[in-house]
């Protein structure tokens, strides 16, 4: 960074530093990401190029927990669309869905029925959002969903800056049996707008070894079984 803007190693560092004081990025060794709040959010250009290694494995190591569900809701998000394109295709499926990018991973399996909810689609994630997702979810009993979030905290829960999608998730984990939370750890301790569930909601935490074995346990603490790959 300081080749690239032409200035001194003590300038980023300040300034990384400032930057982490405002919430707005956390640093690591080495390094920095942004952190997603009410005010920020990376749209699916952006997530498509971070930490892919690791939402790769996450993805894999998640779908793993499918199980003998039949019906599935796979959340918006780079990760999701990971697993969706990992799903089984030798079975009979139906993949519901708010996610453009996630239904075209899926639409060409012959086993896999795909169901895209209705709604607003949002530019900045290619998902629908609003009243008529919501409405078309109510009327389903799903075995299975798999759930992103661009925060989760043991103290707050899974958050998410938009109402509107919060609102989606929300009543996806209401009509689904099981749940499971897939994402990478820099969106734990992280927290935003709109709280739509509970770590204790879920079944599974599937992220990466990013996340300290420590915290790990914290949060199987409150109920789910966490996986880090």
């Amino acid at each position: 960074m300081a080749a690239d803007l032409k200035v001194a190693p003590e300038t980023i560092r300040r300034d990384l530093g400032v930057l982490e004081s405002r919430g707005l990025v956390r640093r690591t060794y080495g390094g920095a990401y942004p952190v997603e709040g009410a005010g920020f959010e990376t749209d699916l250009a952006q997530r498509v190029t971070l930490h892919v290694a690791d939402k790769r494995r996450i993805a894999a190591e998640a779908v793993k927990l499918l199980g003998e569900a039949e019906t599935v809701f796979v959340d918006e998000g780079y990760t999701p669309q990971l697993l969706a394109a990992l799903l089984p295709s030798d079975r009979p499926l139906t993949v519901v869905t708010a996610s453009l990018t996630t239904a075209a991973a899926v639409a060409d399996s012959a086993n896999t029925t795909v169901l895209l909810l209705g709604g607003r689609v949002r530019a900045r994630t290619l998902a629908t959002v609003g009243s008529w997702a919501c409405d078309m979810l109510a009327g389903f009993v799903i075995d299975l969903a798999f759930v992103g979030s661009n925060g989760i905290s043991r103290e707050l829960g899974l958050t998410t800056p938009d109402p509107v999608v919060a609102d989606v998730k929300a009543k996806a984990l209401e009509v689904s049996r099981r749940r499971i939370f897939m994402g990478h750890h820099s969106k734990f301790g992280a927290s935003s707008f709109c709280r739509f569930a509970q770590v204790g909601d879920f079944e599974a935490i599937v992220t990466d070894t990013g996340l300290s074995s420590a915290e790990a346990h914290r949060y199987a603490l409150l109920g789910p079984r966490v996986f880090r790959v």
